[in-house]
């Protein structure tokens, strides 16, 4: 599965390795192309999964803010919910394509 802005490969993997939570593909921290994420100072704490980290994606001449996001230490009770230890998993906003 790959994640794309524009014609720009920014996240790589295998069908297995993606986590699906709540109808987004969750990528492997290591799937994502080095440099193409920025940390963002915006605010969010789901109210199961915990505190979130947001990323603008700068891919090229493509920048999308708060364009993904990744939950880097989530609530050890949201990895029985989701049967997964999803921990630094990247997901992608509108605007990036999800697909094979």
């Amino acid at each position: 599965m790959k994640a794309t802005i524009g014609e720009t490969v920014i996240a790589e993997a295998n069908d297995d390795e993606i986590i699906r939570i709540e109808g987004n593909a969750y990528f492997p921290p290591a799937s994502v192309k080095e440099g193409v994420l920025v940390e963002s100072p915006t605010p969010y704490t789901c109210p199961w999964k915990g505190e979130c980290q947001y990323f603008h994606i700068e891919a090229g001449s493509e920048r999308l803010s708060d364009g993904a996001w990744s939950y880097p230490n989530p609530y050890p009770s949201a990895f029985d919910r989701v049967d997964a230890d999803f921990s630094g998993y990247v997901a992608f906003a509108p605007g990036v394509t999800v697909g094979a």
